[in-house]
């Protein structure tokens, strides 16, 4: 909540038409007008994209007044924007102590992608992906995931969201976190995205990307229904137990039968693969060979991504000639293979390169903030700090210790979700 924001008022970004309406009755709208109402908001919130109640002149001064003592149009607060030397944008946003997370805006010459998290942090543990050394410190609501398209699009200009020409034109939940393991946030805020009368963007322009959340991709081919993108990044299940550890459980045998079934895939909705090229682990020629004979049969495009470093990182990027013999092992077999130009690298906004400061800064912070919480939480449950319970085991301990919260934080995300 940024500080401009009343205390106890409830955002209406992210409710769907049926909550909305039940949000408005519960405020005291009368039963006869709360449909015309509900597409009233509808409009001005997701096409015109209002930032308060007083632009929407055509509503009555009393709604206006109903509207502004009960609800909010809040935007997350944007804590660091930053502009890259080739014209990336990258957003560290603020919903809360602790609650930090970053979208990235990538203009191209046809068309402009919103890179989205949908996580504080990750469960996964991916070892090439910086996000995958922040620990999970919660799911972002459907109000957080919309809001950095919303900040996006205020900085941008780009309103109302059934203009021509518009500037951010696709959406890539391929940020902080696994969409898969928020999926019923990640739901309605896509749901939000491509509705005709809301955000409008086709179902086309939207992919969301996995590491492999293997029981949840035929529910998100049937009731989410944008593109698919796979975390690939090995051909070989000893390969991607290391760097994709989530392959531990859900092996590659069966993340390909699940590509293979995915609703709605053919050559005009291609699965795309995504491949993290990292020198010397999973960029060698036969890697190619098999790469392809791994995928024979979905319709598919593959992704080379050059490795992005971060502080810290344990691996280096491929040398570009291997990349580019890599890439033409996979055309010759049929499949488009382009090479992803990295962008953002100057701002860390690169594929792989997120993280925000959120457990840094509640670290700092907390020695400041603990004599005025110690009353506060003697009475009531604080939040899980995941990174305060792995530190405070001794070494011996620690990484048993930290598989065992994983699995059992990934288990519980699943074990949520309705089948």
């Amino acid at each position: 909540m940024s500080p401009t924001q009343k205390t106890g008022s409830k955002s209406l970004i992210g409710l769907s038409p049926d909550a909305l309406k039940a949000a408005l009755v519960a405020a005291g709208v009368p039963e006869k007008s709360v449909r015309m109402r509900t597409s009233q908001l509808w409009n001005w919130i997701y096409v015109h994209g209002a930032k308060d109640f007083a632009a929407m002149t055509n509503l009555a001064k009393e709604f206006r007044r109903l509207l502004e003592d009960n609800f909010t149009l809040e935007r997350p607060e944007i804590i660091t924007a930053q502009v890259s030397n080739d014209g990336t944008r990258k957003w560290l946003l603020r919903t809360g102590a602790g609650i930090e997370f970053e979208t990235v805006y990538i203009p191209e010459a046809d068309r402009g992608t919103l890179c989205v998290s949908s996580q504080v942090g990750c469960t996964l543990n991916c070892r090439f992906c910086h996000t995958g050394t922040q620990k999970l410190v919660r799911n972002l609501n459907p109000d957080e995931i919309l809001g950095q398209l919303f900040v996006a699009r205020d900085a941008l200009g780009d309103w109302p969201s059934t203009a021509p020409d518009r500037k951010v034109t696709n959406i890539v939940m391929m940020g902080m976190g696994e969409p898969l393991y928020n999926f019923d946030n990640v739901k309605a805020a896509l749901n939000i995205v491509t509705d005709g009368d809301g955000l409008a963007l086709s179902k086309r322009r939207v992919t969301l990307s996995t590491a492999g959340v293997v029981p949840m991709i035929p529910r998100a081919g049937a009731e989410i229904g944008s593109g698919l993108a796979i975390s690939l990044h090995a051909v070989r299940d000893e390969i991607r137990d290391v760097i994709v550890p989530i392959n531990k459980k859900y092996p590659l045998a069966e993340l390909l039968q699940a590509c293979r079934t995915y609703p709605g895939a053919s050559n005009a909705r291609r699965i795309t693969f995504e491949y993290v090229m990292l020198k010397g682990v999973n960029d060698s020629l036969a890697e190619a060979r098999e790469l392809v004979q791994l995928i024979k049969g979905i319709p598919a495009k593959i992704n080379l991504i050059p490795f992005n470093p971060w502080p810290g990182a344990p691996y280096e990027c491929s040398d570009w000639e291997q990349i580019e013999k890599f890439a033409e092992i996979v055309n010759r077999a049929g499949y488009a293979s382009p090479v992803r130009t990295p962008r953002g690298r100057d701002i860390m906004a690169a594929c792989g390169q997120l993280k925000s400061e959120s457990v840094k800064e509640r670290a700092s912070a907390r020695v400041a903030r603990r004599s005025e919480t110690a009353v506060r939480e003697a009475h009531e449950p604080g939040p899980v700090d995941l990174r305060e319970r792995s530190n405070a085991a001794s070494p011996s301990e620690r990484p048993g210790q930290e598989a065992t919260t994983l699995e059992k934080i990934q288990s519980g995300q699943l074990a949520r979700m309705p089948q």
